[in-house]
């Protein structure tokens, strides 16, 4: 067996997969601000499903992935991948992009993981894309390599964005009074979401609560606040927006999948919302827009998967790993 992980600013989910498989089993879900540290969330993991410590183990996680040493972007853990494999007693450990082993999973989904949102068709063994909104903004990519497929290891959600309509330039520039950078993941994240309730109630003047993403969800759904209301539907816009500027960057005629925590809890409100539209907005490029389609990821624990496909040999370049001797 291998331990594998999907190890975001929120949440950690671990599972155990058989080498050389990709089906992940005894899968949980745990909070990260429960543990001080990686090593103890798996050893809670394994305790909890009552398994020993694999030999070899598999972490996907939400920053970037360069060097010996990993500090997440959205959560305190700091680790080191060589400690962190002798902490856990193990032969060998990789450690790579979150979203980098999400785009390592997309080729190898059922038809039940995933449903389309909008027109267009997808062309076989064509670039994919993907990203989605969780604590931050993921963002990466497929290319298909003859063999094989070779994923990116992209920090794209750290990209700039400008407004497309007068309303959007309104609130950003009230977001702006306090942050000098504006990026696709201030806007499109659980944090983002926030970001754009508030400031939209600072611009229409309305006394506002504080509320938590998931809060402003459900109340955009129930249509009894109309800050939350407009907050949701201007992040489905801005999301349909990046994801288009992504499908043209990328070439993702394959399809763009969007994924994370916030958009598969949307169903309905997301499919019938301004993202598709705003996806195929271009001047000059809209048709070859509209020809690509979109999808929303729906299987459970996606990341896990490509987590496993990473440990296959001709993915050995990707992260950073750590093996005894």
């Amino acid at each position: 067996m291998c331990l594998i992980a999907d190890i975001g600013g929120t949440n950690a989910r671990f599972a155990l997969v058989e080498a050389g498989g990709f089906t992940p089993q005894h899968e949980r879900t745990l909070a990260c601000a429960n543990y001080r540290s990686l090593v103890d969330a798996a050893l809670a993991y394994l305790d909890d499903v009552s398994q020993p410590m694999p030999e070899s183990a598999s972490l996907a996680i939400a920053t970037p992935v360069s060097s010996d040493r990993v500090v997440m972007t959205n959560h305190i853990w700091d680790l080191s991948v060589e400690e962190t494999r002798k902490a856990l007693g193990l032969k060998s450990l990789k450690v790579l992009n979150d979203y980098t082993a999400l785009a390592l999973a997309l080729p190898h989904f059922g038809k039940d993981d995933y449903y389309q949102v909008g027109r267009g068709s997808t062309v076989e063994k064509q670039t994919l894309a993907v990203l989605g909104p969780g604590t931050g903004l993921g963002v990466s990519g497929a290319v298909y390599a003859g063999d094989y497929w070779l994923p990116l290891q992209s920090e794209g959600g750290h990209i700039s964005y400008g407004p497309l309509n007068e309303r959007e330039a309104v609130v950003i520039d009230v977001i702006r009074m306090h942050h000098d950078f504006v990026s696709a993941e201030s806007l499109v994240s659980g944090p983002g979401l926030v970001l754009l309730y508030e400031s939209i109630a600072k611009c229409d003047g309305i006394k506002h609560e504080l509320l938590s993403p998931k809060q402003i969800t459900n109340q955009a759904l129930k249509g009894d606040n109309p800050s939350a209301e407009e907050a949701v539907g201007m992040f489905c816009g801005i999301l349909g927006a990046i994801a288009g500027n992504l499908a043209l960057t990328l070439g993702a005629r394959g399809g763009v999948f969007v994924g994370g925590g916030i958009v598969p809890k949307l169903g309905d409100y997301f499919t019938s919302s301004l993202f598709r539209a705003r996806f195929e907005h271009n001047s000059r490029l809209g048709q070859y827009l509209a020809e690509i389609p979109t999808y929303v990821i729906c299987s459970k624990y996606p990341a896990l998967i490509g987590a496993a496909v990473a440990v296959k040999q001709q993915y050995s370049h990707l992260g950073v790993g750590s093996v005894s001797h």
